[in-house]
């Protein structure tokens, strides 16, 4: 089948991976010409482009399935908003529902940071959503667009699968190799980490998001939203402590008095993944942090990660 990805950078890439060794054809947008020639040495199909310039967006395939992973770049000149929610919508309008270039299955994900608790609860699909950082408002303001652009057919028409529908993945903090430099980088140097050390921290490893996108491109069911996390919630003091500890970089220290840009953030709640390996039956490889942080560390291409 014809699949097309856009956001293919560190999920989007291995999902790209994941549908090639299926035997997908796989296409992928990008704005850069040395991203496309990346591609295409992978066997993917480059289409260049950018969300955030409808125009450019005429050249799409018509995909069975489209991924819609995009990540929000400080670099690009772009507000979150003009990415995860205007940019959204320019690809809606090319394969979305009545489109002449419609998918069958349109997969969005998304964060678990449109959850807004802040007192350890747990939290799941059913949860009250009321993020208070920036990018969560977006996401969750981009998951009732893509709900909405599909919403027109039906229920029970969807129920079918005989016409085009949508799926919602939550992602926690995604975590895995060569995704870990810069804490690194602060550990060694003896830096305190921003925010508190005593809130929660969610996490999915990325292989195990991979996974996750798979089961729910075969089997979730149409219009359901998943929040996808590994079995364990962490504290952050101890994620910390462990990271040193598999780096040979001195005990952490934190600095609850400054705002974390990444991390806690301001909110602590634990994410249950319990939909994901019911309805999806998804098998994490990495079920914790302890398990996964090992692996991500000593798969890493930059060897200085490694004590």
């Amino acid at each position: 089948m014809d699949k097309l990805i856009v956001g293919c950078g560190y999920l989007g890439r291995r999902v790209a991976r994941a549908w090639l060794a299926e035997g997908d054809r796989v296409f992928a947008l990008t704005r850069s010409a040395a991203n496309a020639a990346d591609l295409q040495a992978m066997g993917v199909i480059p289409i260049m482009g950018d969300i955030c310039q409808p125009e450019s967006l005429e050249d799409f395939p018509v995909a069975n399935t489209v991924l819609f992973a995009v990540g929000y770049d400080r670099g690009s000149g772009k507000s979150q908003r003009e990415v995860y929610v205007d940019g959204l919508k320019a690809v809606l309008q090319v394969v979305g529902p009545g489109s002449a270039r419609s998918c069958q299955r349109f997969l969005y994900v998304s964060s678990s940071s449109v959850y807004g608790q802040s007192e350890g609860e747990w939290v799941d699909e059913s949860s009250v959503t009321e993020p208070v950082q920036p990018g969560g408002v977006c996401c969750l303001e981009a998951e009732k667009l893509v709900f909405r652009s599909f919403a027109a057919h039906g229920s029970t028409a969807l129920s079918t699968g005989t016409v085009p529908y949508a799926n919602v993945l939550r992602l926690s903090g995604i975590y895995g190799p060569d995704r870990l430099l810069s804490r690194v980088a602060t550990l060694r140097a003896g830096e305190p980490i921003a925010g508190r050390g005593d809130a929660w921290l969610n996490l999915i490893h990325v292989d195990d998001g991979v996974r996750t996108i798979q089961a729910c491109e075969k089997s979730g069911k149409p219009g359901q939203t998943y929040l996808v996390s590994d079995d364990a919630p962490m504290m952050r003091s101890e994620y910390y402590e462990k990271l040193a500890d598999l780096t040979g970089s001195p005990t952490p220290t934190f600095a609850p008095e400054t705002a974390s840009s990444r991390g806690s953030g301001g909110i602590n709640k634990r994410c249950l993944n319990r939909r994901i390996r019911e309805e999806l039956k998804v098998v994490l490889a990495y079920p914790s942090v302890t398990v996964g942080l090992p692996h991500a560390i000593g798969t890493s291409v930059d060897s200085s990660l490694r004590p």
